[in-house]
């Protein structure tokens, strides 16, 4: 249980293991006091099979997911891609969560670190269809999202579906493309659909863009735009490896050889089932005021030209339920919503660059979050 003024603890524990979680989804209690923060443990707190609540009850209903746990199916995941990438385990859940949130995500590094490998490693553990494109100058908004071909013999249009069409997108070094290719993502990373010929057509979950691009080389480059980094719900660094990382690589002969060893552990169905698990994770009333009061005080920070959008409130919120169901709870808490801060808000900021300030983006969010009170368990 939680003492009073302590702050929910956001990782797995004895009491709450991920194997608790999942044994137990079809009849886990939340209750809660009136302002929708979790009860105090005088009144029941959290805990199996309660019934009698003193307030309002929030209980999660069994997935379909369960039937393997999502906690099995998480860490399965995890391990798959731990073959190829070695040492980054945050990177890797990051990235998971990130499509269990229904989120795109863009990997920035330097060049070498596996930006490409995890994303190609990712895309490999599910069992759907995937395509890399690699952006170049010359690709065309077609080259995409398809194209009408003419049939001479039925005297009609066919439609060609592009890469766009597969559940996983690659998008390798989305910055060497043209901003009318680059534009081409953001009908399709906003509304899972794409429009040719003035005729729309759905896009079939699960679908996720991966973007990759070097921050360092920016000869031939196109920055992207504040309204495309904007659609992204993580922006990941996956950094370099630690020495026993490195030498483990050594020992595999590089990831090429083990990205092609690589089979899918989850089916694109039981994809869609941990989905609706994270879309369950319950976020109390206390939560959501803590998320719009992060948002506003972005928009008030002095060190900052803009501030969060309404929609990074509403994707800070999906990371923040992709992190807590990921971590065997199915309610958010505080600290999920810190450790996703940094990689979803981030690259939604536009610092101040006037009178010779420095601050970083990173830093930045940091400052936002200090400068937030946050709510606690009573």
């Amino acid at each position: 249980m939680w003492p009073a003024g302590k702050l929910i603890d956001n990782e797995r524990s004895a009491d709450y293991s991920p194997a608790w979680f999942a044994s137990t989804l079809s009849n886990v209690t939340i209750e809660v006091d009136a302002d929708g923060t979790p009860a105090h443990e005088s009144s029941g707190g959290f805990r199996p099979g309660a019934t009698e609540p003193t307030n309002q009850i929030f209980t999660h209903r069994p997935d379909a997911a369960a039937s393997r746990g999502f906690a099995v199916l998480f860490d399965a995941i995890v391990s798959n891609i731990e073959q190829v990438i070695h040492g980054k385990t945050e990177a890797v859940e990051l990235a998971i969560m990130c499509m269990l949130a229904e989120g795109h995500l863009l990997i920035e590094d330097v060049p070498g670190v596996g930006k490409t490998s995890l994303a190609k490693a990712l895309s490999a553990s599910v069992d759907c269809t995937w395509k890399r494109v690699q952006f170049t100058p010359d690709l065309l908004p077609t080259d995409l999202v398809g194209v009408s071909v003419y049939q001479r013999s039925t005297e009609s249009f066919r439609f060609e579906p592009g890469p766009m069409f597969a559940n996983i997108v690659l998008a390798d070094e989305i910055n060497r493309a043209s901003p009318k290719t680059q534009s081409a993502l953001l009908e399709a990373m906003e509304e899972r659909q794409v429009t040719v010929d003035g005729k729309s057509r759905p896009l079939a979950p699960p679908f996720m863009v991966i973007a990759t691009q070097n921050p360092v080389d920016q000869e031939g480059t196109y920055r992207l735009p504040e309204s495309q980094l904007d659609r992204f719900l993580l922006r990941l660094s996956v950094g370099y490896p630690g020495r026993d990382a490195e030498i483990q690589m050594l020992n595999d002969q590089g990831s090429a050889h083990k990205l092609r060893t690589l089979s899918p552990v989850v089916s694109a169905a039981e994809i869609l089932e941990m989905v609706d698990a994270v879309r369950s994770v319950y976020v109390a009333g206390a939560l959501k005021s803590y998320l719009v009061d992060i948002a506003e005080a972005s928009r008030r920070h002095p060190g900052i030209e803009l501030g969060l959008s309404p929609r990074a409130t509403l994707q800070l919120a999906a990371a923040t339920r992709g992190h807590a169901a990921a971590r065997g709870r199915n309610y958010a808490t505080p600290d999920d919503v810190k450790a996703v801060g940094i990689a979803a808000l981030a690259h939604r900021i536009m610092v101040r660059t006037d009178r010779g300030a420095h601050l970083s983006p990173e830093d930045a969010v940091r400052e936002v979050f200090e400068a937030v009170a946050v709510p606690i368990a009573r």
